[in-house]
């Protein structure tokens, strides 16, 4: 699927009901070339800017994990310093020890809860726009801490499959049942996801 495809896919009727397609599972998965990364923000942004259009009118969700991580380890207190503080100064002296503390913060369950109050707060968002997207990117920036299928899994009972769907860029491409990262990394079965492909 191009990129112009999913934009029309954005907007078809029938994709734009939160309420349509598989009734369990709301996440869908759009794989682009690692080569375009920088790109494909840009186009995400885009999206997002167009779908506000009066013919839509509607507001996506945009978030880039890896921000997102950064902004719950600032959160994060540890007396007078945030986790993402003290994450700098130790990388430093330990950085073996800051892998494994980053991964288990990134696989937590504080920070999952932490992204589904980033959706919650958007969905109350009383501005008149109709809310069916959340759009993710930035699950590249987030290896090896976090893994696509472990992020999906985890989110899933928070998940509200009424409400909204969930799409998620990956950099990469489908091998077998599996993914690979970058084209290189293999990133294990993303979940259940459904990946967006012509039609």
């Amino acid at each position: 699927m191009t990129v112009d495809e999913l934009y029309e896919y954005l907007c078809s009727p029938l994709f734009l009901d939160e309420k349509s397609g598989n009734i369990f599972y709301n996440y869908y998965i759009y794989q682009y070339p690692a080569s375009q990364e920088y790109e494909m923000r840009r186009q995400i942004q885009e999206f997002k800017q167009k779908l506000e259009r009066p013919t839509n009118f509607v507001n996506a969700l945009v978030l880039d994990l890896f921000r997102v991580f950064c902004e719950y380890l600032q959160n994060e207190k540890f007396g007078d310093t945030s986790l993402l503080e003290d994450t700098f100064e130790g990388d430093r002296l330990h950085p073996d020890m800051v892998t494994t503390e980053l991964t288990s913060e990134a696989n937590s369950d504080n920070f999952i809860r932490f992204v589904r109050d980033k959706i919650e707060a958007h969905m109350a968002l009383n501005d008149g726009y109709n809310k069916p997207y959340v759009f993710i990117h930035g699950i590249g920036k987030m290896f090896p801490y976090l893994r696509t299928n472990v992020f999906l899994t985890r989110y899933e009972k928070y998940n509200d499959t009424s409400r909204y769907k969930i799409i998620l860029f990956y950099p990469g491409h489908q091998e077998g049942n599996s993914f690979s990262l970058f084209d290189i990394l293999e990133d294990s079965h993303t979940y259940r996801a459904i990946l967006l492909v012509n039609k």
